[in-house]
Order: structure tokens, then sequence, then C-alpha cells
């Protein structure tokens, strides 16, 4: 494997469990990063560890061990950061454990043999990791939920919301009986790419259950042969309180929704039971 085809992958899980993220499915992760035949050669994941706490909590020791060990089966390098306990001024005792430092450090150094690196953070901190990615030659994609910062996300290569990737983070309304992500009658999520403010209506574009993870995320025209991406109708009706249509369309805004058969257009699919995320 050459560097042209070689992964990076570097997850700062506090940051992504805070934020947004808890429950992520690292193997879809994984997917993701390697679309377009790409192979993983670093996958790195920084966790905080409580010591002190498992020795006094059997449950939280099974549950951190359980998740470490699930890392692992994915291929995933787990580095694990401890609570450092510290007194302040007033003589309150605090805990602070930080893996930024490590997570940039090893991105950095580990660069000269990937094409590709996908940091999963939504912190700032990395901007200047990112702008120092770039001038090793890596494309530097950001995956992250909720509080990112924006400058982080303009200096990102790309930018990909995990709320709009399948699977990455489970949507707890479909449920066993629900259809899969993408297929009439599942829930999935996505964003408005077009309004009409004089009709009242719109459509949402969201990445299609079946995705192969070609490396085509570019190809946002759903009717492209090639798109990864399909849509949905939408009347300014079914949107939920608190979004007004004159704001519409926006690459921000993130919609979950039911998807359903259109009652008008043949083979076409509506959005319904809308809600912002």
């Amino acid at each position: 494997m050459g560097a042209a085809s070689a992964v990076g992958i570097y997850v700062d899980v506090a940051n992504i469990q805070a934020n947004g993220g808890f429950g992520m499915q690292y193997d879809v992760l994984r997917r993701l990063a390697c679309r377009g035949g790409r192979e993983a050669l670093r996958l790195n994941v920084y966790a905080v560890y409580d010591e002190s706490r498992a020795c006094r909590d059997a449950a939280y020791q099974q549950k951190i061990s359980n998740f470490f060990g699930s890392l692992r089966e994915f291929g995933y390098k787990v580095i694990v950061k401890h609570f450092r306990w510290y007194t302040d001024d007033e003589g309150n005792r605090y805990a602070k454990a930080n893996a930024d430092l490590d997570m940039a450090v090893d991105a950095l150094t580990q660069s000269r043999n990937l094409s590709r690196v996908v940091l999963a953070t939504g912190d700032g901190d990395f901007v200047q990791v990112v702008r120092a990615l770039q001038d090793q030659g890596c494309r530097v994609e950001i995956v992250a939920f909720e509080n990112i910062s924006g400058e982080l996300q303009r200096e990102a290569d790309d930018f990909i919301s995990g709320y709009l990737i399948p699977g990455l983070l489970p949507i707890r309304r479909n449920g066993n009986g629900r259809p899969a992500w993408g297929e009439v009658g599942s829930r999935v999520r996505g964003t408005c790419y077009y309004h009409a403010q004089e009709g009242s209506y719109g459509f949402l574009r969201y990445l299609r259950g079946d995705l192969d993870w070609r490396d085509n995320l570019w190809v946002t025209d759903t009717r492209d042969a090639d798109s990864p991406y399909a849509s949905a109708f939408f009347r300014d009706a079914d949107l939920p309180e608190g979004i007004d249509p004159a704001d519409l369309p926006s690459h921000q805004l993130v919609l979950e929704f039911d998807l359903v058969a259109s009652p008008v257009k043949e083979g076409g699919l509506q959005a319904a039971q809308i809600q912002r995320v």
C-alpha cells in the first residue's frame, strides 16, 4: 500500500461524545474514511479514562473495557488519557484530561505516509493542525456533530456532518421494524438545498442508504447517476415550529424526517414528520 492510497483516522472521543456524537459507530467511520478503495494505515482513538472511578464503580469499568475492546476489534489503536486531579486557589479539586496535544502530534508526525486524514473533532484548536497537514500534502476532512468551530470547517478540505452519514449515528426512532436508511418508510437526515419562497415548498437532500462509499461525495446533484445523494419533496406547512422558511435553503440546518411515497409523483419521495436535529 502506497501513501497515495493510505488514510489516517484520528478521533477525539471526549469532544465527539460531548457534542452530539455519543453512540457513534466506529466501523462506519472507518468505511467512510476508506471510501474510494483507500486503506486505513493509522486508526487512532484518543479516549479519557477515570482510573479512580473505575476502582469504585464496577459498572463503569466494565463499560469502558467493552468500549475499548470493540474499538480494537474494528482495528483502532486506543490511546488512553488518564484524569489528573488538581486543586484550585479555593481548595476545590477538579479533574482534567486533554488528548488534543497527543492527537495533533501523532497526526502530524504520521502524515508523511498518508494522503487523506480524517479528524473526528469539532475543536477549533485543530485549525493550525489542519493547515500543517495540508502543507504536507494531505487532504483533510472533518467529521463532527455539534458545537463545531466555523474556522475549522472553513480550513478543512471537506466537512461532513456526522448526522448526515448513514449509520454513523443510529436513529433511535428507526428501531428493528423500520426499513433501512433510504428506503420508503425509513427515517433519515438531510439538509434543504432548494426552496421556492413563492410556492412554499422545497427539497431535502440526503445520502442514499445503499451508499457504496465511492469517493464521490462532491457529486451533490441528485439527478446525476453518479451522485450518492437522493432528494425528498416537502411543503413549508410540514416544517417544525421554530424554522423560518425564509432561512432556507441552508447547509447548516440538519433535519430528520420520514421518507414516504409521494401522493402526486410516481416513484417520488416526500418528507414527513420533519424534526430539527
